[in-house]
């Protein structure tokens, strides 16, 4: 007869369609499912940028935990700032190239928020910061990353898991995982808190 006393361990719900952060987690050899949270993304007027990316991750979170109930649900955001605003997704060509223009050159900062909903009720959250600086473009260097890479769903027009790279100087963090969307070590702490430990046996 089972025991009923035993709580399996719960299952992980990835509340994002990024292919990024799929590879990503894939790193930690955990089962997860997908479940991509569709959340309003609008800033609040003078919103700070570290605080709106943590409620947007705690806010993906919650509305797909909602919809599996016992389970372990990841969210995560990716905010970038610069010159003391928020820097969205450039949505087409001619924005992407002019927000690269004003920030050639310039110190940005990304801000990366995970949040955890646990079937206890923990809401477990973490912020990283990646301070970078940008170096001097070229409109010859803009127009070819764009082309390449149209990079028109990311914040700041920096895609930095392809030629985004190739835009910077030098980037300062505390996880190199952080500048992709979702910083691993903090995330492989927060779902051991969570009971879901990657090295378990």
């Amino acid at each position: 007869m089972p025991n009923d006393s035993i709580n399996p361990t719960p299952g992980l719900i990835l509340a994002s369609g990024s292919a990024t952060r799929r590879q990503l987690l894939d790193r930690l050899r955990l089962d997860y499912r997908i479940d991509p949270a569709d959340i309003d993304e609008r800033l609040g007027d003078r919103e700070p940028a570290a605080a709106a990316c943590l409620r947007l991750a705690r806010e993906k979170a919650i509305a797909v935990a909602g919809r599996h109930p016992g389970q372990v649900v990841l969210g995560s955001d990716q905010l970038l700032s610069w010159d003391g605003g928020i820097l969205g997704k450039p949505g087409d060509r001619a924005s992407a190239c002019r927000q690269l223009e004003r920030i050639a050159g310039e110190a940005i900062t990304f801000h990366v928020a995970i949040s955890l909903t646990c079937p206890d009720g923990r809401q477990l959250d973490w912020q990283e910061t990646v301070d970078a600086h940008m170096r001097p473009l070229t409109s010859t260097e803009i127009a070819r990353y764009v082309e390449i890479e149209q990079p028109f769903d990311c914040a700041g027009s920096m895609r930095s898991e392809g030629l985004g790279v190739c835009l910077v100087e030098r980037m300062v963090s505390d996880d190199p995982s952080a500048i992709l969307g979702m910083p691993l070590i903090a995330t492989a702490r927060l779902l051991r808190q969570a009971g879901l430990d990657p090295l378990a046996g």
